[in-house]
């Protein structure tokens, strides 16, 4: 019995010491410290100082430990490389200098997010936390956004090409990322416009720029709105087109319109009498050479029977001599 009861204690501590074999590895997983940083892109305005977070949990002292900030995209790729506490400035990208550091105060909590200085559009792009001694790295997406965004300006451009409606353009300048622009009527529906024209500036700054044809329908209430999406940005300008503006495009229509019908019944009534002349002319001639032949029968007839008569007469007694000679 007691030798049945030893050896399921064997047993026992057998299958425990394997399963501490097999749970301790996961502990140690669990709890040693793990990069963490943001999910969302950190959004930023040109010219301000922003921190890209990242720090270990559960917090570690990594002030001896070798720590990097880089981006894939630049050569050189180092934002900022300290080791043992000092920054290597020899290994740091020329347009990051004097711009970016860490926080030493806290690095023996493990915080080693950076701080970037007056940032411009052309620090946008992913950065990489990473801690060589421990394998451990983050990604961190930045976003710039201008501070310099213009509000729309809304200026008309004259008459639509059916002389219909109101051409108005609108236009807003100092944008980063690139913007989209979008026309609204009274009702917030969405305008057909032309394409947004694009000009990007030598400090990287977009200006955009649209026109588009209002009608009566559309209502006098206009919209003009420049957004950038990732940047949350947003600016518009309303304005209001006077009635006079649409009576003026018919009014100035309306004599055009008047012309081309003018022009086309005095076309019309030349076609018609030119016509009903040629018709006329054609029958004249058609007359004309009975009545003159008939005319030529007549002046020609009273001559012609004298002469007749004449010879007639002349002929016979030369023909009576005739006879009498022969008898």
């Amino acid at each position: 019995m007691q030798e049945s009861i030893n050896h399921q204690m064997a047993g026992f501590s057998l299958n425990c010491l394997r399963n501490c074999f097999l749970v301790f590895p996961l502990l140690v997983h669990f709890c040693q410290s793990r990069l963490i940083g943001p999910n969302q892109p950190i959004i930023a305005t040109a010219g301000e100082d922003i921190t890209l977070p990242c720090h270990l949990i559960p917090g570690e002292n990594v002030a001896a430990m070798t720590l990097e900030w880089a981006r894939p995209d630049l050569d050189p790729r180092f934002v900022l490389v300290c080791r043992a506490g000092q920054e290597l400035i020899n290994r740091k990208n020329p347009s990051y200098k004097g711009r970016s550091s860490l926080f030493t105060d806290e690095l023996k909590h493990g915080n080693i997010s950076l701080k970037l200085s007056k940032v411009k559009p052309a620090d946008e792009g992913r950065y990489r936390c990473y801690i060589p001694e421990k394998d451990e790295e983050v990604f961190i997406d930045l976003v710039v956004a201008s501070g310099a965004v213009s509000s729309p300006v809304i200026s008309l451009g004259g008459m639509g090409r059916d002389k219909t409606g109101v051409v108005l353009q609108c236009e807003s300048a100092g944008w980063y990322p690139e913007p989209e622009l979008l026309w609204l009527d009274g009702e917030g529906n969405l305008l057909s416009a032309g394409p947004t024209e694009t000009l990007r500036g030598p400090d990287d700054l977009y200006t955009v720029s649209s026109r588009v044809t209002v009608e009566k329908r559309h209502s006098n209430n206009i919209t003009c709105r420049v957004q950038q999406r990732n940047t949350n940005q947003s600016r518009e300008t309303h304005i209001h087109v006077p009635d006079e503006h649409f009576q003026l495009n018919s009014s100035s229509a309306a004599p055009i319109i008047i012309g081309v019908v003018v022009s086309l019944a005095l076309s019309i009534i030349l076609i018609l009498i030119g016509v009903f002349f040629i018709w006329r002319r054609n029958k004249t001639n058609v007359r004309k050479p009975h009545g003159l032949q008939k005319k030529q029968e007549t002046t020609k007839t009273e001559p012609d029977q004298e002469q007749e008569t004449l010879m007639t007469q002349d002929i016979e007694p030369v023909s009576d001599m005739t006879e009498t000679d022969k008898t």
